[in-house]
């Protein structure tokens, strides 16, 4: 199978509504058209049907099918284009457990859907992404839950003397389903083969395991410029144990179009696929397909589905850690000074999608008390709006000779340094505490830039309402300033 290098996924932070859209909020329907809008138009061959956090669309398969014909006659389903399910981690979101049974209870009746439809045994979806993962035990429970329970029952009598179960609802088809662990914590990410190597070798896996390593989530705890340096670690560890266990391990990087969450737009894709050059599939997200000129995304797809894997960027793993914990020192004590304004800020921005997102932990040291904090998206429109961009906070806390090292591991520093420093409100410093303003300040000396005049107007206007109660027109400033940006959060 050609592993597509592009997946297009359901992340809500896009700014413009798209044309297919019965509203602002996207629904499950909106979906099944966003989808097909993906496969045929953007020439994206993945999409992500995520079944977090809304009710499980059982039925996904037969609505594209049924209502695209005449596209999924030509492009096979499985096979030219695929369908590829993120569900519920059960060891971390104790509410949704039980949807993970249902999703998986669903890829055998939409095979035979799929099987009615073209008259083979190509499984339509065979691929599972696993969140939040930490261990391999994890994902090893859901690749022999599907297999024993699932598929399994087939075999059983329910009472003696009785026909099997597959005699009488049918055959249980794909006998076995692809894990992909996605990891978000720091521990997991630096250390990649606590999922890995367990489950390859459990699952006796020859072939290939898809890595998925996030991004937002895990700006979102300990900083953006730390996540760059914990990936590069990771990346050139996956590539390490990729040929050690003769196994190829392409990586998936979740990225999206904030440079808090990697930067990658349209715009940008060349400079960022060359500070990741060993990523396999980068995902493409509601801003990165909406916010831009239809042409201009199909080729930026083009131009990604064409280019080649390298390998990774090698890093001195020593070094990189050290800076990566300057760095998280800093950036959560200041996101915890200013925790307060984001959470006041958060419920005023607009919502994208009609899905219930489980609010994240921002996690310190286990002596230090946890802050809630919204899901990276809404974070990133809260500071985006303030005039302050989420990923200059921690950046005082290094020193010339760490900015020199990092701009020797991360090429795009300075691109990417500018492309938040344009939105940088210095006014707005005024309603931050001192000690965070005053960091801000330094961080902003790391690099020359242009403010963006119009956004400054915007966060300017934020600002004044915020600091006088006023908060009437907030959701449709907020929203003034994601156009200029061309991403809500």
């Amino acid at each position: 199978m050609k592993i597509s290098r592009c997946m297009s996924t359901q992340h809500p932070d896009n700014v413009n509504i798209p044309f297919f859209a019965e509203s602002s909020e996207l629904t499950g329907d909106d979906e099944i058209k966003e989808a097909f809008y993906s496969y045929s138009h953007l020439q994206c061959r993945e999409q992500l049907w995520d079944c977090e956090g809304k009710e499980v669309d059982a039925f996904v398969v037969k609505k594209l099918l049924s209502k695209y014909e005449p596209y999924f006659r030509r492009k096979r389903l499985g096979r030219d284009v695929f369908l590829t399910l993120r569900v519920p981690n059960p060891s971390v979101e104790k509410n949704e457990a039980k949807i993970l049974l249902e999703t998986l209870e669903g890829i055998p009746r939409n095979f035979d859907t799929a099987a009615l439809f073209y008259g083979d045994d190509i499984a339509p979806i065979f691929e599972v992404a696993m969140p939040m993962c930490t261990s391999d035990r994890e994902i090893i429970r859901v690749a022999e839950y599907y297999k024993t329970h699932v598929v399994g029952k087939q075999l059983h009598t329910l009472s003696e003397g009785d026909i099997a179960v597959s005699d009488w609802i049918g055959k249980f088809s794909p006998e076995s389903i692809r894990l992909i662990p996605l990891m978000e914590d720091k521990e997991t990410i630096l250390n990649p083969q606590r999922v890995i190597e367990g489950y390859v070798k459990s699952q006796r896996i020859n072939d290939y395991l898809r890595v998925w390593l996030a991004r937002s989530d895990p700006a979102l705890n300990y900083g953006s410029l730390t996540t760059v340096l914990m990936l590069k670690i990771s990346l050139q560890k996956i590539r390490e144990l990729s040929e050690k266990l003769s196994v190829e391990l392409p990586p998936i990087l979740g990225c999206g179009s904030a440079p808090f969450r990697g930067n990658f737009r349209p715009t940008n894709i060349r400079s960022f696929m060359k500070g990741y050059p060993s990523v396999h599939t980068y995902t493409l997200q509601s801003a990165f397909k909406y916010d831009y000129p239809v042409n201009q995304v199909a080729e930026a797809i083009e131009e990604v589905e064409n280019s080649a894997v390298c390998n990774p960027v090698q890093v001195d793993e020593k070094r990189c850690l050290d800076i990566i914990e300057k760095l998280t020192n800093e950036y959560q004590r200041h996101v915890k000074l200013i925790a307060p304004m984001i959470n006041e800020m958060a419920p005023y921005v607009p919502s994208r999608r009609k899905r219930k997102l489980h609010i994240g932990l921002f996690g310190y040291s286990r002596n230090v008390a946890e802050v809630k904090l919204p899901r990276a998206i809404t974070f990133c429109a809260a500071m985006y709006s303030y005039g302050l961009p989420p990923e200059l906070i921690g950046l005082s806390a290094l020193d010339g000779k760490d900015v020199d090292y990092i701009r020797s591991v991360y090429a795009n520093f300075d691109n990417d340094l500018k492309d938040s420093l344009c939105y940088l409100n210095e006014d707005n410093l005024r309603i931050f505490p001192h000690e965070v303003a005053g960091a801000i300040r330094k961080a902003a000396s790391f690099a020359e830039y242009e403010p963006d005049l119009k956004h400054r107007k915007v966060t300017s206007i934020i600002a004044d309402d915020y600091s006088n109660r006023n908060f009437k027109l907030l959701t449709e400033n907020i929203t003034r300033a994601g156009f200029i940006r061309r991403f809500l959060g």
